[in-house]
């Protein structure tokens, strides 16, 4: 029997109207200032025996320094197992709070640090905890599963975790054993999981920033102009943008796409901070960035997170120099979030070893 189409609830968005700050991008280092940030920075991590760890779309200044100092430019999950797995006392997680929250969450005994606290999620933002704990009462008879862009007490909520890399293989071993799921909040990637896996799933109504505004006709134009490309999607892009790809995948997923498939040119329906590394890997190798919301339209996010933009140089040292920022999750919180991502974690290990190291957003 083919399993019903997916439920979709409303939520109200949340913007600076209803308390939440807009993204507001630091002060920028010029380059004749960036010698002496990038020198005081790395005394800095060494006097507070801190580890940086980057997120692939924050400005390739700080991936830089991250991987010059003994850090690690990875996706969300990665970068809270190396911080877990790193001696330092201190993690400075330059990326987005739930990012912080994860990292705290896997390492409670550690500072967690962040340029800047106010650097949400959308996916967050559109998931209240108190919502979705409504939503799940609801639904009584599936089990929730969530996405790693959500908040410390969203994923206490829930009974899984999961990222974009590991998502379908969760939900297609939960839908063998005859399981429905309630997952949230991306609609976009869990109706991806739902076409991929047949799963019974109810999905949140939420979407990212910016791979919402990938829009698939203007990309086939793209297309057009460069024929020989190969397209690298998001699976948090909407279908019918998914549909014209030549592979799907997370953030790590989609550089390993690239090293795999071996063409010499790219479009890339992700965060446009992305190709940094990418660049870095395959030099010589052409990446574009997939246009976003068309021509007259207005562009929310332009294929970059204005949240992650608000990870600068001069607000990684004053942090460092003050102290500031640190990352709080409730203990009775963090304990019970702790539960669903370590689900995942010992998922991954057991059935899916392959997966160490790759991950989410």
């Amino acid at each position: 029997m083919a399993s019903p189409a997916p439920i979709q609830i409303r939520f109200e968005r949340f913007d600076g109207a209803l308390g939440i700050a807009p993204a507001s991008p630091p002060r920028v280092a010029s380059e004749a200032e960036k010698p002496a940030l990038l020198a005081r920075i790395t005394e800095r991590l060494k006097a507070l025996d801190a580890v940086l760890v980057a997120h692939y779309y924050v400005h390739p200044d700080l991936q830089d320094l991250a991987q010059a100092t003994g850090g690690t430019v990875a996706d969300s999950l990665e970068m809270a197992r190396f911080g877990n797995a790193h001696p330092a006392k201190t993690i400075v997680v330059a990326g987005v709070r739930f990012m912080g929250e994860t990292a705290k969450i896997l390492n409670p005994e550690k500072r967690v640090l962040m340029p800047d606290l106010a650097a949400e999620c959308s996916l967050d933002l559109a998931c209240p905890a108190d919502r979705f704990a409504a939503f799940c009462d609801a639904h009584p008879d599936r089990v929730p599963v969530v996405y790693a862009n959500t908040s410390a007490a969203v994923k206490a909520r829930a009974d899984w975790v999961v990222t974009s890399s590991i998502a379908e293989k969760i939900v297609a071993h939960l839908h063998a054993q005859g399981k429905k799921i309630l997952f949230a909040p991306d609609k976009h990637l869990g109706d991806y999981i739902r076409r991929v896996t047949g799963a019974d799933m109810l999905l949140w109504n939420a979407s990212c920033v910016v791979h919402e505004e990938f829009k698939a006709q203007q990309l086939e134009d793209m297309r057009r102009q460069h024929p020989g490309a190969k397209v690298l999607v998001h699976p948090e892009s909407p279908a019918s943008v998914i549909a014209m790809a030549d592979a799907v995948g997370s953030t790590t997923g989609i550089i390993q796409a690239a090293e795999r498939l071996k063409a010499t040119e790219y479009i890339v329906a992700t965060d446009g901070g992305i190709l940094h590394q990418m660049r870095k890997r395959l030099p010589g190798v052409t990446f574009i960035e997939a246009p976003t919301a068309g021509k007259g339209a207005t562009c929310q996010s332009c294929a970059h997170c204005p949240w992650m933009a608000m990870n600068g140089l001069h607000n990684l040292l004053d942090v460092l120099e003050t102290g500031r920022n640190e990352i709080q999750v409730d203990p009775a919180i963090g304990v019970r979030a702790r539960v669903s991502i370590q689900r995942m974690l010992d998922f991954a290990s057991t059935h899916l070893p392959q997966l160490k190291g790759s991950g989410d957003a």
